[in-house]
């Protein structure tokens, strides 16, 4: 199979099965997404979504956000990973999008990454989401996946990633490919427990393939000498 082949097949599949495909953070606007993706972080979606609405709450706004202390906002996030870090991420983020970009998320993705705790990821997924700038976010379950069913080939880093799936993907796919991944990662090609037997695309995984022919050649009869 070609990879081209592969591409097409894993694709098309995805378009007919999940065309509208999307985030599950819950948000109500962009800079409620922002915070969103920023306490998601080597954090469950279902994580941030119990803690969001009492955060949002408090600090509807960036305006009221910015205002507050990291240690006003700890309370509101400590059951997210690192939240120490991230309640100063927070309280800085929003002092600079009020004092620089008015209180409004930047669609810019160069400029969304100059607010502290928000790098390439995070720009991408808020970009993708907001915009549907056409941009791949990696996070683990991309990395994961895209390498296991063969959709890249020895990217180390999650840029390397992202730059093969962006040569590969047609450009207008991008927002929606990145949530296909995702949610398959999550909840199909698990990093323990694969459950191939349930999945859509094995026809053109590139690990389903190579165990397949590893199990026909340990049934293949051995030769007599």
């Amino acid at each position: 199979m070609t990879l081209k082949q592969r591409y097409d097949g894993i694709i098309g599949w995805f378009s007919d099965h999940m065309p509208a495909a999307g985030s599950e953070l819950h948000y109500k606007d962009p800079y409620q997404l922002l915070v969103a993706v920023i306490l998601s972080a080597q954090c469950t979606d279902k994580r941030v979504n119990m803690t969001t609405p009492a955060l949002f709450e408090a600090y509807p706004t960036p305006q009221a956000m910015a205002a507050a202390t990291a240690e006003e906002i700890f309370p509101y996030i400590r059951s997210i990973s690192y939240p120490n870090n991230k309640a100063r991420n927070l309280a800085a983020m929003a002092r600079m999008l009020c004092a620089e970009f008015g209180g409004e998320v930047p669609s810019d993705l160069q400029a969304l990454q100059r607010l502290p705790g928000v790098g390439r990821k995070t720009a991408n997924v808020v970009g993708a989401v907001i915009w549907n700038k056409e941009v791949m976010p990696v996070d683990t379950h991309v990395f994961r996946v895209s390498a296991r069913i063969g959709l890249t080939r020895g990217a180390k880093t999650p840029l390397q990633t992202e730059l093969q799936l962006e040569k590969n993907i047609p450009p207008h796919l991008l927002p929606v490919a990145h949530h296909w991944l995702i949610l398959h990662g999550r909840y199909v090609c698990t990093a323990r427990a694969p459950k191939c037997g349930e999945c859509g695309i094995a026809a053109w995984c590139r690990t389903r393939a190579e165990a397949l022919r590893r199990e026909k050649s340990a049934a293949a009869p051995q030769k007599q000498e």
